[in-house]
């Protein structure tokens, strides 16, 4: 087999695994955090076993290369397991079958190691991984190409076959990246779409509530209008009905503190992460509508104790109002950005849509008032709860006509960031 024959069929044997997650998760209707990186880990093992068994794997093989990519980007991923794991299984592979020296490989698979562990502490892109296993790469298949692979070949076609094999690794894993970059945003904005789903159910459901609750209270309004203290008929009569609404109305409202109280299950996260995820999550709907954005995230890493989903959902609720507030005769814009002390993190977002006025603005926060034709009311004033309970503040500024500017600040623990 030729080295291009050989390097289509690594390739194919590459993808398969990754083109069957993505079609996986495309139709899965509820796939959690958990279940996506098992699945996903599947296919880098998966995606190994494929081109070990049936590829272009051999000692004389440059395409071979293509091998190390699972290993690539289960580290890219954080799978400290798994690229362990990988590694001790290419590590067999090339003392056992291909005959390499067992410190050569050592060093090689342990380098790679080291670089995930430095970039697990620094501010480093994914970019920047890659380009640091290609090299690292580069300078291992130099090695044992020019001492064990080929020591008597041509130099010039050493290099060549090096640079084209070295090529080929380094694009593959782009593409590789950037098909799972894909399919985590598809994963993303399939969980934002459920969230907007759920909170139009949760809005249904709490009109449901309001009609069962006014029912049994107008009965007992109109039980009291008829009640004549002075005739023991109906009271014996009546008192029984009334007290039987008022224990149905105090049970439905038990039911309804159970169903809204909020669960906040802390962990420590990475918010600015948290702020690219969602609204890169966001910008597909945000351009189905025409909507213009601009981003200006802080690249630091800021770690806060906080519950990951419920301050997503927070996120998610203002950018969604942002984008209702758009009014037909001006283009919406709606800008995010943060600002970061050593006390404190601020998410704003602010968008140059319908407004509010003072009236409204004041008012805003009370359960079930909005200022939308077709609102809960519940939203903002579930915002401020999520929030209050980081520990946090969320403030409102708008004028009418002119826009909203919503800011969340969350204190920062120095201990979690290594503040001074």
């Amino acid at each position: 087999m030729n080295f291009f024959d050989g390097l289509i069929l690594n390739t194919i044997l590459l993808m398969f695994p990754l083109f069957l997650y993505l079609i996986y998760i495309s139709y899965k209707k509820k796939l959690n955090k958990d279940e996506a990186n098992l699945i996903l880990e599947a296919a880098l093992f998966l995606s190994l076993f494929l081109i070990s068994r049936y590829g272009e794997f051999n000692n004389n093989s440059y395409v071979s290369i293509l091998v190390n990519v699972p290993l690539l980007f289960a580290y890219l991923k954080g799978r400290k397991l798994v690229g362990g794991i990988i590694s001790i299984i290419l590590g067999l592979y090339y003392v056992v079958i291909f005959d390499y020296p067992p410190y050569l490989v050592i060093l090689e698979y342990l380098s790679y190691f080291l670089l995930y562990i430095y970039s697990n502490h620094r501010s480093i892109t994914s970019s920047y991984i890659i380009n640091g296993f290609t090299i690292i790469k580069s300078f291992f298949i130099s090695f044992a190409t020019f001492y064990l692979i080929n020591p008597q070949g041509s130099i010039t076609l050493n290099l060549f076959n090096i640079i084209i094999s070295l090529t080929t690794f380094h694009i593959m894993s782009i593409l590789y990246y950037h098909l799972i970059r894909k399919i985590e945003d598809m994963t993303i904005l399939n969980s934002t779409l459920k969230e907007l789903e759920k909170e139009k159910t949760i809005r249904t459901s709490l009109f449901k509530i309001t009609h069962e609750i006014k029912n049994p209270i107008a009965v007992c309004k109109g039980y009291l209008d008829m009640l004549d203290l002075n005739n023991k008929h109906k009271l014996d009569k009546y008192i029984p009905i009334i007290k039987s609404e008022i224990n149905r109305t105090l049970t439905l409202m038990d039911d309804y503190l159970d169903y809204s109280k909020i669960k906040i299950e802390k962990d420590i996260i990475d918010v600015i992460l948290l702020i690219e995820e969602t609204s890169r999550s966001m910008d597909v709907l945000m351009k189905d509508n025409n909507i213009r954005t601009i981003y200006e995230i802080d690249d630091t890493e800021v770690y806060l104790l906080a519950d990951y989903n419920r301050l997503k959902q927070v996120l998610v609720n203002l950018l969604k109002n942002s984008m209702e507030a758009k009014m037909k005769d001006r283009d919406l814009l709606i800008k995010m950005q943060t600002e970061i002390s050593k006390r404190d993190i601020k998410i704003i977002i602010s968008d140059n849509g319908e407004g509010m006025t003072e009236e409204e603005l004041q008012q805003l926060g009370e359960v079930f008032y909005t200022t939308k034709s077709h609102g809960s009311g519940i939203g903002v004033n579930l915002s401020k709860e999520i929030i209050e309970r980081h520990n946090g503040t969320l403030e409102y500024e708008s004028s009418k006509y002119i826009g909203t500017k919503v800011t969340i600040t969350l204190p920062i623990d120095p201990e979690l960031n290594n503040l001074a």
